[in-house]
């Protein structure tokens, strides 16, 4: 199976689990010139920026390390875009949440990383 197609599983896989934890998925895959946010959701009170990473082992370093600034620079640049085309002012709660997944392992980290200004 080539990359793609098992980031496509594996965020098939995170979506049911946060729909089964209680999140209201709105997107999957949204995609601008900057780059892509895997899931947006509501849950609670927040709008929420999810980035799904899966390691099948520890090989390449872990899941969670995978999101790194650069990484988070660029979703928040994709968020700001969203919020943007839809209206959303910043009065909007957001929350920047990561799935990752090691092996079989499913973790939620809420609240990940703080939004991240750029020009």
């Amino acid at each position: 199976m080539n990359k793609r197609a098992t980031g496509t599983e594996w965020e098939q896989k995170a979506a049911e689990y946060l729909m089964k934890h209680g999140m209201q998925i709105r997107e999957m895959n949204f995609r601008n010139r900057q780059g892509e946010i895997d899931i947006i959701g509501r849950h609670e009170d927040y709008l929420v920026f999810v980035e799904v990473k899966y390691r099948s082992s520890t090989e390449k370093g872990s899941a969670v390390e995978a999101v790194d600034y650069r990484k988070q620079r660029q979703i928040c640049k994709v968020a700001d875009y969203y919020r943007c085309i839809h209206h959303l002012g910043d009065n909007t709660a957001v929350r920047y949440d990561v799935i990752a997944i090691q092996g079989q392992e499913i973790r939620w980290i809420k609240n990940a990383f703080p939004h991240i200004f750029t020009r």
